[in-house]
């Protein structure tokens, strides 16, 4: 009997050569599964006795651990991730907006669906999406997470700047509808969002954080992220965007900071004092930010922190790699800092702490007994790893996506060697690619910078 096969049964007992339990790997333990959840965690001499009716299934040479958790992402823009290259920041005017806007239904399905199959054969089996500018973007986000089988935090957005207290109330209702929206799959996980701060007035503000503490659940908004956007909140509110969000009230546990790049000393101590959470993106900022995230000094100050691929590259390795190493070229090496986070302090924010990040560590981040059963079967039997020394450093700089062999969320194999069982993943793909034509060539998007060929072709290399 194959690996997911042997999945199928309503109770497994796997038994893997290694098993990273609190960011740890641990030889000799067994998990066992039921119900979609750890039902037993130990050592796997005592959960054999425990559970005599159930025959092992061994892993050898393989690592269970826990799925990656994507603290920022927006599952419908797809689409257009490419055409994000070598661009200026805020590129959400000229290629998000336009783009999100000429999708229709199909399309943010379609979009929502391929980023979802990304983010598993990155090993993500839980995604932030922090909203989406179309009407009927949420519809299509949920499609997607019940047909794709990733967890997903969706955030539905509360934008009021500009308009009458009228349609402000209305945002209100439909985020309580939406709060209140019951899920039977058991992987969305309700959330509310503003994109920006001044995309919000202060009553909205104080009103979202307050539904979010009040429920349980994360306000996610992206802050201080560029030069532009501060300085527009200078202009119109005589503060940095962070600190719009502590007048209003809106600064708490509840809170979800993608980015947060530009920070003072003050706005560091304001996110350590609130219990807020930042998602540290640093694919993003060297593709498209003007500063990288202090997320060494804020994780060493205490601050509650996750990693977010900002929906740039769905690869759960690389996205740590280049966490570690955004970090360490912009601060670590000016002051001989040569561990940078010692390879556990990624791991950790890449699970465990990023499921704490998007208020999901009752739930997932962990191979523990009562959590869900989110992990990946990764394969240690390759060059990169040939002799092991340092599995945690390892698994940062050098372990790769192809090394995932199984990707389960709530305990059923959503992909097995990069590829959905029950649907077809192809067929997707070739739908995609012909909706996203048609939208990318009636969006009205603007590019600053040619494509790569055409740069090639204008500046030619000499010789």
């Amino acid at each position: 009997m194959n690996f997911p096969d042997a999945l199928a049964a309503p109770e497994v007992l796997l038994c893997p050569e290694l098993t990273l339990i609190d960011d740890a790997p641990l030889a000799g333990h067994a998990v066992v599964l039921r119900d979609g959840h750890f039902a037993d965690v130990g050592s796997a001499t005592e959960l054999q006795a425990r559970h005599p009716h159930l025959v092992p299934v061994p892993l050898p040479r393989r690592l269970l651990m826990p799925g990656f958790i994507d603290t920022h992402h927006h599952l419908t823009q797809s689409f257009g991730k490419a055409l994000a290259f070598g661009e200026p920041s805020e590129i959400f005017r000229r290629i998000w907006v336009p783009l999100e806007q000429h999708l229709d239904e199909e399309g943010l399905h379609l979009s929502a669906s391929l980023a979802a199959l990304e983010a598993l054969r990155g090993g993500f089996t839980t995604v932030c999406d922090a909203g989406t500018r179309s009407a009927h973007g949420l519809r299509a986000i949920e499609a997607a997470v019940h047909e794709t089988g990733i967890r997903c935090v969706l955030a539905r957005i509360c934008n009021d700047a500009g308009l009458d207290d009228d349609a402000s109330r209305q945002i209100e209702r439909d985020a309580e509808q939406h709060l209140a929206a019951s899920h039977s799959s058991g992987l969305l996980h309700a959330s509310l969002g503003i994109s920006i701060p001044e995309a919000a007035s202060d009553r909205m503000l104080e009103r979202v954080a307050r539904l979010c503490r009040d429920a349980g659940v994360t306000f996610q908004v992206h802050l201080n992220e560029h030069l532009a956007s501060i300085e527009r909140s200078l202009i119109a509110r005589g503060m940095r965007p962070l600190e719009v969000l502590h007048r209003a009230g809106a600064l708490g546990p509840e809170l979800l900071a993608a980015h947060a790049t530009m920070v003072t000393p003050r706005e560091i101590g304001l996110l350590r004092d609130s219990g807020a959470a930042v998602s540290y993106n640093p694919v993003a900022s060297s593709w498209k930010g003007n500063a990288v995230a202090p997320a060494l000094l804020m994780h060493g100050l205490g601050i509650r922190m996750g990693l977010g691929t900002d929906g740039t590259r769905s690869d759960g390795f690389r996205l740590m790699d280049a966490a570690e190493t955004a970090q360490r070229l912009t601060h670590g090496m000016d002051i001989g800092d040569f561990s940078t986070g010692a390879g556990w302090t990624w791991l950790s924010m890449a699970t465990a702490a990023g499921a704490d990040a998007a208020g999901l560590s009752r739930v997932t981040g962990r191979i523990a007994t009562g959590l869900a059963a989110d992990c990946l079967v990764i394969d240690l039997d390759v060059p990169e790893l040939t002799p092991s020394w340092d599995l945690g450093w390892e698994l940062v700089r050098l372990a790769h996506r192809s090394q995932i062999e199984a990707v389960l969320v709530q305990g059923r194999v959503r992909l097995w060697q990069g590829w959905p069982l029950d649907w077809d993943a192809r067929a997707l793909m070739a739908r995609a690619r012909e909706k996203a034509q048609q939208a990318v060539a009636a969006a009205p998007i603007q590019r600053i910078h040619p494509t790569s060929d055409a740069a090639r072709l204008a500046h030619p290399p000499r010789g």
